[in-house]
């Protein structure tokens, strides 16, 4: 990696309108920038939403490893503006939306500020993000421990189901 090039992680989620689609058109959108590069990605699961209402939609969710010479912030501007070509609302807290891209970490960067938390701070007991990446990346760590160690503890791993419009159980991961 040359300097000025960071490795950061982001997690996507739809489960309102064609979830797939707005996905796939997301990853695209991210990376369509001479400044952002795709450097893998996950498998798409199937959670039920954790937070907000009930009798939510269920979500589909996936995690991207990106190289990007943004800094946090314009990278978390982009984000929001690809949520935005998607008309993403923020009406209701963890409520239904169309896209939710979410920096999970960026580098090795450590950010309390109130706009851009790093690592995100919810991240590390999120099976919806912890799972998709460990499978992605099976080293991965957060604040030192394990993704997949993570995941296993995460309250709702028992809910998520690879999305392949298959309603088999999501794999151990170990």
């Amino acid at each position: 990696m040359n300097a000025g090039h960071v490795r950061a992680v982001l997690a996507l989620g739809s489960n309102l309108g064609e979830r797939s689609g707005t996905l796939a058109a997301a990853v695209a959108e991210l990376v369509d920038r001479p400044e952002v590069r795709l450097r893998d990605v996950s498998p798409v699961v199937q959670t039920k939403p954790v937070g907000g209402p009930a009798d939510q939609p269920d979500f589909l969710n996936m995690v991207l490893e990106i190289e990007t010479e943004l800094s946090p912030r314009a990278l978390l501007a982009h984000c929001h503006e690809v949520e935005a070509l998607h008309h993403r609302t923020r009406e209701v807290r963890w409520g239904p939306r169309t896209l939710d891209v979410d920096i999970i970490v960026y580098g090795d960067v450590v950010s309390n500020d109130p706009d851009l938390i790093l690592p995100h701070p919810r991240a590390a007991e999120r099976a919806f993000v912890l799972y998709p990446w460990a499978v992605m990346d099976g080293q991965a760590r957060l604040g030192g421990t394990l993704v997949s160690e993570l995941a296993t503890r995460a309250p709702d791993m028992a809910g998520i189901r690879h999305y392949e419009g298959s309603s088999d159980p999501a794999p151990a991961i170990h």
